[in-house]
């Protein structure tokens, strides 16, 4: 789901969010129904892994994309409330699968959950594109001496104009290489932008750490000599806080003292998700269990609901589809190696409070740095700013001055040309000295 992000990018960005969704929801539903006839792993890989992962990727990017066209003012308050369909599958879809599980069994199963990945399609069709207002004027009269003749020339003339900007184009694209025909579709220069970086850096750092506790929770509890259904109960305790907790963080990120400075806010979430972590191992008993589940459902909705709000805010909303993309791409390997890597630190020590160490330290550590390379960002675009500001008091200065140069220049032409004119009309000496002998 994550390594085809790059793919789902180009695509939203050639054919738009609609068709994109569509495809992805026939794609996971294919894939979940030809689960149900499958005869080996190997073919349950290749529909499940592939064919659904593939389609799911199809739908996780558009549907995030199309927040940013939709929304500008409360954008944060409307990705936290997209963003709280995930915890509330967290909270259902365990004991769904485990009835359809009992009552069809598992080719059951897939079938009847391909039919419902099918509805994707249908919340795909719900993605109206926005483009330009056009604005008909139906009462307005042409103008005087507007005629047919007119019309046609007009309309000859601009058919020329666009016959040749095709063909500048054409000729523009022959000399444009591979890496800016790429660019077209996929925006590689997203790599220079310094906020992108930052961003993808610490995100990186962190995801060796995100997923890890979630899936070794209801282990580690059962390690402790918690019963299954107590520990698998810390699922969903954890799902009804992070349902609740992504729409008010988005609500308090879109406030007019957060969003200003929404990379603070995003780093502090994090940084408060590792705190969680290292808390973890002095829970003793079911009760700490649950005071953990519910801390971390909290800090894990606050991370999930700017997760994607803060790179819409560096890059911008129409790079962001690009954005997405390349992130994803990046994110996949250490979202892969993360729960492995517990896992051995759990073989190796015998002990799940290790695991947790870990992914506090790496969540503290993601935190922190973002934190301080954010501050570092915020300062530069500060001075960029002011550079520009006095750029252009410079420019205007300049032109103001130019201005009156020449307003000076002008004036003293005119001063020549007055003078130059005064000797001509003044009578010379000889002329009076013939008037006055009669001649």
């Amino acid at each position: 789901m994550y390594g085809a992000g790059p793919i789902s990018s180009v695509l939203v960005n050639r054919f738009g969010s609609r068709p994109v969704v569509i495809f992805g929801g026939l794609l996971c539903g294919t894939g979940m129904i030809s689960a149900s006839f499958c005869t080996n792993i190997l073919q349950l890989y290749i529909c499940v892994g592939l064919i659904g992962g593939f389609g799911l990727a199809l739908n996780l990017q558009p549907s995030v994309i199309v927040i940013g066209k939709y929304f500008s003012k409360r954008r944060p308050i409307a990705n936290g409330i997209a963003m709280a369909g995930s915890p509330v599958l967290l909270c259902t879809l365990a004991p769904f699968n485990q009835f359809l599980f009992d009552a069809f069994g598992w080719r059951g199963s897939f079938f009847i959950l391909g039919a419902v990945l099918l509805n994707c399609c249908v919340a795909g069709a719900l993605f109206r594109p926005i483009g330009p207002v056009i604005c008909h004027h139906e009462n307005q009269k042409p103008s005087e001496g507007t005629t047919l003749e007119k019309q046609e020339i007009g309309k000859a003339d601009q058919d020329h104009k666009q016959a040749i900007s095709l063909l500048a184009t054409s000729e523009n694209k022959k000399k444009q290489s591979c890496f800016e025909n790429c660019n077209t579709f996929l925006d590689l220069t997203l790599f220079k932008h310094r906020g992108f970086l930052i961003y993808l850096v610490g995100n990186v750092i962190m995801m060796f750490g995100f997923f890890a506790p979630v899936v070794f929770l209801a282990p580690y509890a059962k390690h402790t000599g918690i019963d299954e259904y107590s520990s698998a109960f810390l699922l969903s305790i954890m799902g009804i806080v992070d349902m609740i907790a992504r729409p008010s963080t988005g609500a308090i990120a879109n406030s007019k003292w957060v969003r200003p400075r929404i990379q603070y806010f995003f780093s502090f979430s994090i940084a408060f998700n590792g705190f969680c972590h290292l808390m973890c191992p002095f829970a003793t008993d079911y009760t700490g269990f649950i005071i953990y589940a519910i801390f971390y459902g909290l800090a894990f909705g606050m991370v999930c609901a700017m997760l994607f709000e803060t790179l819409m805010d560096l890059v911008g909303a129409q790079r962001f589809s690009s954005a997405v993309g390349l992130v994803t791409i990046v994110e996949c390997f250490p979202i892969l190696l993360g729960p492995p890597l517990g896992g051995a630190l759990v073989d190796t020590f015998g002990d799940y409070k290790y695991l947790y160490y870990k992914c506090g330290a790496v969540m503290l550590l993601a935190g922190i740095f973002l934190f301080i390379m954010n501050y570092y960002n915020y300062r530069m675009l500060e001075k960029e700013e002011v550079g520009s500001l006095k750029g252009q008091e410079k420019y205007k200065k300049n032109g103001k001055a130019m201005q009156a140069g020449q307003h000076e220049t002008h004036l003293l032409k005119e001063y020549v040309q007055n003078c130059n004119e005064v000797p001509s009309a003044v009578p010379q000496s000889g002329s009076f000295q013939k008037e006055a002998s009669g001649t």
